[in-house]
């Protein structure tokens, strides 16, 4: 009987508007499997699912929706400015989200053709101590002030960018934590050559760790 083999697990992040989700959508072009961790989340903060129930437990009714789902503005209105509110968020909610990606893992590991490397997009991978969990750590960083620059491009108030961006590591922090950090901060053409040159290191490092 063969052995299931597991993938080499990378986790990608990043910063606020750093490009990570960019990088992750190139990745799923070029085949490789892909896991958004916050779409897991959004999974989780549904009515009667898990994290809902959580949420509920830990804030009440306040941060929830009509439905009973998690009203994800109203709980980080409540969090953000509370750095004791979301350290018992992150405790209560990522394990969830780590069992998510091991579930993802085992099935991918069990396919007919396991691929051999699978990707985990998380925004907090850092910071919430998930970072032994994965065999290899890409970081997409630019500079904070780009960060900013285009988080209110996308729409967004000044005012929750800034307040975002502090409850977040800071990206130079991020970037040291990396074994592969990829540059995001000129143009597009310059981030596919950019995911070149860093996806070729990411091979090489998961040759070296789980060959």
């Amino acid at each position: 009987m063969s052995v299931a083999r597991r993938p080499c697990l990378v986790g990608l992040t990043g910063g606020l508007a750093s490009g990570k989700s960019t990088v992750a959508r190139l990745l799923e072009a070029r085949g490789v499997p892909v896991l958004d961790a916050d779409r897991e989340v959004h999974r989780l903060y549904e009515t009667g699912a898990a994290g809902a129930t959580a949420v509920r437990r830990l804030f009440g009714e306040s941060v929830l929706a009509a439905g009973g789902g998690v009203d994800r503005d109203a709980l980080a209105r409540r969090v953000l400015a509370d750095g004791a509110a979301l350290a018992r968020l992150n405790a209560a909610v990522h394990p969830l989200v780590r069992a998510a990606v091991e579930d993802w893992v085992h099935g991918l590991a069990g396919s007919a053709e396991p691929p051999p490397v699978a990707v985990v997009e998380a925004a907090l991978l850092v910071e919430t101590g998930g970072r032994d969990a994965y065999d290899v750590l890409v970081v997409v960083w630019c500079a904070a002030g780009q960060q900013l620059e285009r988080a209110v491009e996308r729409g967004m108030s000044e005012e929750r960018a800034r307040e975002l961006l502090a409850a977040q590591l800071p990206i130079d922090a991020k970037q040291a934590a990396a074994d592969v950090v990829i540059d995001n901060s000129g143009t597009r053409e310059a981030l596919a050559d950019e995911l070149d040159r860093a996806w070729r290191e990411v091979l090489a490092l998961c040759a070296a760790r789980c060959g």
